[in-house]
């Protein structure tokens, strides 16, 4: 895994043995740098090797759209207790920021996106992630595949046609299995809340994620009046005993 090269209020992320040229000088990281370690510029200018963890991953990650924001992801985590030994279903790769998350969690992911190069640029952020031995990044429609896949634990859908995959998640998901679906749009989310209560899902609850930052000054504290606090709806469902098929 690529290592991260931070310094007050600027980071790199390099590969051990490049090269980088900066105003603060040139940087050559070490083949067998380790996170904590110092890295000199040849001006004596210090950065520190940071191993890499989730939000540098959303930071630094090439992307091919808007990606799921953690705030997003720590929804779906929690409510879907999706975790290690877990077989995670995923459509929707786009920059495969949801998969990567659930593979450092420890679960085995299969995850699919239509477009060939977003599917290419998710495969590099996996090997990015350190996590290609535990996320399959599938070039394909998941409705196409639905019948020969077998079984999860978790299915999470970001895609427009996600209430036709919801139909099918009593054929996918182990009883006691969670599916979790994100739309930026509420009509979306109305036909996902459909989809699973037609097909006899329990627990079928939706959220809004809405987070606000906090401002402090000398004047007093109140939620910052920058950036949007809204990213979108999610929705989940689990299939019980009583769930048919």
């Amino acid at each position: 895994m690529s290592p991260l090269l931070v310094r007050e209020d600027r980071e790199y992320l390099l590969a051990r043995g490049d090269t980088l040229e900066t105003d603060l000088g040139v940087l050559e990281v070490p083949a067998d740098a380790d996170p904590g370690e110092t890295v000199e510029t040849h001006l004596g200018e210090a950065f520190t090797v940071r191993a890499l963890r989730g939000p540098d991953l959303f930071n630094h990650f090439e992307r091919t759209g808007a990606p799921m924001m953690p705030r997003d992801i720590g929804l779906v985590v929690g409510h879907t207790g999706a975790g290690r030994g877990d077989r995670v279903l995923d459509a929707g790769t786009g920059t495969g920021v949801l998969a990567a998350y659930l593979g450092r969690c420890g679960a085995d992911v299969t995850t699919y996106e239509r477009d060939p190069e977003f599917a290419d640029v998710a495969r590099e952020n996996m090997r990015l992630a350190g996590v290609t031995d535990r996320v399959e990044v599938r070039t394909g429609d998941l409705t196409e595949a639905v019948d020969d896949l077998g079984w999860f634990d978790v299915l999470t859908l970001d895609t427009q046609d996600a209430p036709a995959v919801v139909a099918r998640a009593p054929d996918l998901l182990t009883d006691g299995g969670y599916v979790a679906v994100y739309s930026p749009f509420v009509e979306a989310t109305r036909e996902a809340v459909r989809a699973a209560r037609e097909a006899g899902l329990g627990e079928v609850e939706s959220l809004e994620t809405i987070q606000r930052e906090m401002d402090f000054d000398e004047r007093g504290s109140r939620p910052s009046t920058a950036g949007v606090g809204h990213t979108g709806y999610l929705t989940f469902a689990r299939r019980t005993s009583a769930t048919h098929r």
